[in-house]
């Protein structure tokens, strides 16, 4: 009997997943989609520094959502590995819809806010995406930008929720509790897309060195 053929798994992918530098609104307004927001000061700042601590790894491709905090964020990690921004749309923010541009202090006030914090896998922002959708849209991206990219490392500059969504997806957490993760702004969360599943390396890291991120 012939030996049975055995077939290669296809080598692991990293995936930076950069959340968005720091904003003018930044903890106090929802912006969601909204066009027109640029990072602050302290915003160019943290991209600044994000792209130094990526600079030391081999980047073959740097990716953003349309928006402009997340191109701006992503602009110097572009140079630093000299590479150019690409768009990727499913990196976008959730569409919060009728929330959009409202200021946390009034939704928290809200009965809904409870629900968007306990349970928001049954949650849909009035007029528009439902953090389940948002989740989904993430996780394809990824998956997506992995099967172009396979064995190499990439950054995603997107924002806080899909990004949290996309560490509950990796580690097979119940998308209620997914508020219970925290991505700061220009922080770097790291994922590793194998042959038998994601393996989550890092999340919200906001220090300096990158280059021992790999799975023990």
């Amino acid at each position: 009997m012939p030996a049975r053929s055995r077939t290669r798994a296809a080598p692991a992918t990293t995936v930076l997943l950069v959340r968005h530098g720091r904003t003018s609104t930044t903890g106090s307004v929802l912006p969601g989609r909204a066009r027109g927001l640029h990072l602050s000061d302290d915003g160019r700042a943290q991209a600044d520094h994000a792209a130094a601590r990526i600079a030391a790894l081999s980047v073959d491709a740097v990716y953003a959502s349309p928006l402009e905090r997340t191109r701006e964020t992503a602009a110097p990690i572009a140079r630093a590995t000299g590479r150019r921004v690409r768009n990727a749309a499913g990196l976008l923010e959730c569409d919060f819809g009728d929330w959009t541009g409202a200021k946390l202090s009034k939704l928290r006030s809200l009965d809904a806010w409870r629900d968007v914090q306990s349970t928001p896998s049954t949650f849909r922002f009035p007029g528009g995406e439902s953090f389940a959708e948002m989740q989904l849209r993430m996780w394809n991206e990824l998956t997506r930008l992995v099967a172009v990219h396979q064995g190499t490392t990439i950054v995603a500059v997107s924002h806080a929720d899909p990004i949290k969504a996309a560490v509950a997806m990796a580690t097979g957490v119940h998308l209620d509790l997914f508020q219970r993760i925290v991505v700061s702004p220009c922080s770097i969360t790291a994922l590793s897309f194998t042959g038998t599943g994601p393996i989550v390396l890092a999340v919200n890291s906001t220090g300096d060195d990158l280059t021992g991120l790999a799975p023990s």
